[in-house]
């Protein structure tokens, strides 16, 4: 009890932009949780720490992303090893995470989930999400890498290089019979795709049920449109904001638990 007083005691005490961090991605693990989106107490987000590119916030082993604090989310270094907190770190976490926030392509905040329906678009021989069909999905165009191999879980650097490298400049890969990774510069870019990702899914999976062939736009147009929606970016903070106000609203507690 005396190591999670002086705990918490550090994390009041660590700079305003670190402490705004936790908060943004605990209220992203407990929305995910409240979606569906979540998996047991598997899977994982993460986050680099701001103003440190070697070290990095991600949820802890065997937590529950609906019961998940600020003050739970473990700092790790570039090798996994624990920094800050009273947690551990699943190992395939890190050897996912911590590949491709050390990759070439530097990503900020990682978002791995095996939510339902891109899931399902994973276990598909050449699944893929066709960013014509809706709306939604054109805001992904050029953005989704696919990983058409499995290797088995991540237990060690040679399978998240693998994925690291399969993803590459993409900012989603879908992950063949797992699940996927969408990526961005900040917690509420990347959840905002995250949540039109599994619709665009979902949507996409329903009208394969009715057996009919799904008309698409042209590239053109699917172009223009994910610029569109690129340049109102204050949609994706709006989004996220309203779903912390519900939050606050659904568990009276969560106020108090930004410590």
């Amino acid at each position: 009890m005396e190591n999670q007083i002086s705990s918490l005691a550090d994390v009041r005490l660590e700079p305003e932009e670190l402490r705004q961090a936790r908060i943004d991605l605990t209220a992203a693990l407990r929305i995910a949780a409240k979606l569906g989106l979540n998996e047991g107490v598997c899977n994982h987000f993460s986050l680099e720490v701001p103003g440190n590119p070697n070290q990095f916030l991600i949820n802890p082993q065997g937590l529950h992303w609906s019961e998940i604090r600020p003050s739970d989310l473990v700092i790790v270094d570039e090798k996994g090893n624990l920094i800050k907190g009273n947690h551990s770190v699943e190992p395939t976490a890190f050897f996912i995470h911590g590949r491709i926030h050390l990759g070439k392509h530097n990503k900020k905040c990682i978002l791995h989930t095996h939510m339902p329906y891109a899931t399902a678009l994973c276990l598909l021989e050449e699944g893929e999400l066709l960013v014509g069909a809706n709306q939604n999905s054109m805001r992904f165009y050029n953005r989704i890498g696919y990983d058409r191999q499995y290797g088995g879980v991540a237990l060690d650097e040679a399978e998240g290089d693998r994925i690291c490298d399969a993803l590459g400049e993409k900012d989603i890969i879908f992950l063949q019979h797992h699940g996927v990774i969408v990526c961005g510069t900040n917690v509420v870019n990347a959840f905002d795709d995250l949540y039109y990702l599994e619709r665009s899914c979902m949507v996409q999976v329903l009208a394969q049920g009715t057996g009919k062939k799904i008309k698409t736009v042209p590239d053109s147009v699917v172009k223009g449109v994910a610029g569109q929606i690129e340049s109102q970016r204050q949609q994706s903070q709006l989004h996220f904001s309203a779903m912390k106000r519900l939050l606050s609203k659904d568990d009276p507690a969560w106020n108090s638990l930004k410590t």
